[in-house]
């Protein structure tokens, strides 16, 4: 394989464009929005600044990488001579199935189409396309630069050869696969999901607040960043769609999500990228700052319950 595009050059996008172009991947970068896409170029250029200033790259590779990347506005013309394309666009279904149903006409047959998907199924994403052999699941971890895992789902119909050309394409730009059949939430957010969605329970019950919540998971369990922490920096409206495709997946209550997070995504407070979740963030300050909604009442229940 040598041309890969990637829809999408938001967060997942730009860092997925990042490390094909870095391994020496011609990459086309493809979004509706030429602003977005020049805000992908703009972040990939200041993370491979901070590759070279840290040494683990050199300026002449971090110049290649960045001529190894085209943008595109239309999605026919940045695929059409693809070898892979992989999907990062909005994590929602109707969004992903219009993309897959054009993919299937403006790529070549032999056109390997992959979505970076979290949870939703690769087996009802293929079924709109007329080659669901070659539909498959490259769901990599953020941020893509840093994080060495690529979930691989395989799709109902996900042929063995396209399996092994994406496992072996993924240890290619150094990253490590892990394989995975298709069922909600497939493995990583199967289990990462209702462990966040269980500290948001333990804080609309009063069992703890925020800060010690996570510094248990941290302290106690060796985990690098607490799971309400993680909630924000993943998003919580992220969170709370997983959430519901498990649930809906499989019908089963202990997926059902905190009223606590459903109130904090319909209010509008998403985490980082809102600027307050369960903590507050300021631009340009690293400190944690836990949000005035979760000052505790008598009860010990927080505010916003």
């Amino acid at each position: 394989m040598k041309i890969i595009s990637v829809i999408g050059s938001g967060t997942m996008g730009n860092g997925i464009a990042h490390v094909f172009a870095q391994y020496g991947y011609q990459v086309n970068l493809i979004d509706v929005n030429p602003d977005a896409l020049q805000r992908a170029l703009d972040t990939i250029g200041k993370n491979l600044d901070r590759m070279v200033s840290k040494g683990s790259i050199t300026e002449e590779t971090k110049s290649q990488t960045l001529k190894n990347l085209t943008t595109y506005t239309d999605l026919q013309s940045g695929v059409q001579h693809a070898d892979l394309v992989i999907e990062a666009a909005t994590e929602n279904p109707a969004i992903k199935m219009k993309i897959f149903k054009d993919l299937g006409t403006f790529t070549s047959p032999e056109t390997i189409l992959a979505t970076n998907t979290s949870s939703i199924s690769i087996t009802k994403i293929a079924s709109v396309t007329k080659r669901q052999d070659q539909v498959i699941g490259m769901h990599f971890m953020n941020p893509v630069p840093m994080m060495k895992l690529v979930e691989i789902i395989n799709g109902y119909k996900t042929s063995r050869e396209v399996i092994e050309k994406v496992t072996s394409l993924a240890k290619a730009i150094g990253k490590i696969p892990a394989e995975s059949n298709d069922y909600p939430g497939f493995i990583a957010n199967r289990i990462l999901m209702p462990m966040i969605n269980e500290a948001i329970i333990a804080l609309y019950e009063g069992v703890g607040d925020v800060e010690q919540i996570d510094t248990v998971m941290k302290l106690g369990m060796a985990h690098p960043m607490g799971p309400l922490q993680l909630a924000d920096f993943i998003g919580l409206d992220v969170c709370l769609a997983i959430m519901n495709v498990l649930y809906d997946g499989f019908g089963n209550t202990k997926y059902a999500p905190s009223p606590l997070l459903v109130n904090m995504v319909t209010s509008g407070n998403l985490g980082a990228k809102s600027g307050e979740g369960f903590y507050k963030y300021t631009a340009g300050s690293k400190e944690l700052v836990v949000s005035e909604q979760f000052s505790k009442l008598p009860s010990g229940r927080p505010a916003t319950v």
